[in-house]
């Protein structure tokens, strides 16, 4: 289908975490939706590249890998601990927004890395379908038993649109904000395809992004379980909803749940 791009016009107000500091955007790139068979983003080296700071972390933090997407292109991404450190529980891949890099994630993966879990933020570079198919492929050569995938407004379409290509399917997936359909990806028409629980949470002040939650939680159909979150009152979009200690709660809560 042809590539449709939705970008709210104040989308940058009010997505980014006060505390994170964010350089670059993430882009719109086509989403690439590889094959069960491109796992083999796992075979890929740390080494391939000297360390990125993604502009947010530090010399002492040491913590920036490359992996191989499933388009055979070197990705960076963040993996809280490093290679060696990465923790022993689930993995779980966060994929950012079109305004950030994996610094938007760089709070929330310290939190789930101390909580134990194995955790890889995908800096993308517009491909991001192929890319968190390859980070899902990485984590699992890294021993992950169990994968989860988490993605915010763009990130949450392309980790939609990712779980139902991944054989194994993720054990569950987190969608915030996501809009149903973005640059070539669509959430809409993978949704259906996925057997796997999912949560959707997204502000009713959002402009259309609680529409298309709504929409998006109608269509998983096939799901062993969905959930939709709507915030009330609310206009905070993406990565900004879990600045709520409620709802970051109920995040942690469904991830404990089903990676455990």
């Amino acid at each position: 289908m042809a590539a449709f791009l939705r970008v709210p016009g104040f989308l940058s107000a009010v997505t980014l975490l006060a505390a994170v500091p964010l350089t670059g955007c993430g882009g719109g790139g086509s989403g690439d939706t590889g094959g069960s068979g491109a796992e083999k983003g796992a075979d890929a080296s740390e080494e391939a590249r000297p360390p990125d700071d993604f502009g947010c972390l530090t010399s002492a933090e040491a913590a920036s890998i490359t992996f191989t997407s499933a388009g055979s292109t070197e990705t960076g991404g963040y993996m809280p601990g490093g290679a060696s450190g990465a923790g022993t529980g689930a993995g779980i891949v966060l994929a950012h927004q079109s305004d950030g890099t994996a610094c938007q994630w760089k709070d929330k993966a310290d939190e789930l890395h101390r909580a134990g879990y194995r955790v890889l933020a995908v800096n993308s570079a517009g491909q991001e379908v192929s890319e968190i198919v390859g980070a899902a492929g990485y984590l699992r050569g890294k021993g992950a038993k169990k994968l989860l995938l988490m993605g915010a407004s763009k990130g949450g379409t392309a980790v939609l649109t990712a779980a139902p290509e991944l054989q194994p399917q993720p054990d569950a997936v987190v969608s915030l904000s996501a809009p149903t359909l973005y640059s070539g990806m669509n959430a809409l028409g993978a949704v259906p395809k996925l057997t796997v629980p999912v949560l959707y949470m997204a502000a009713e002040y959002d402009e259309y992004f609680g529409d298309d939650a709504k929409a998006l939680n109608r269509a998983s159909t096939k799901s062993a379980e969905h959930k939709l979150i709507y915030v009330k009152g609310a206009g905070e979009h993406g990565v900004a909803l879990l600045n709520s200690q409620e709802n970051w709660a109920a995040v942690r809560a469904f991830l404990k749940k089903y990676g455990s």
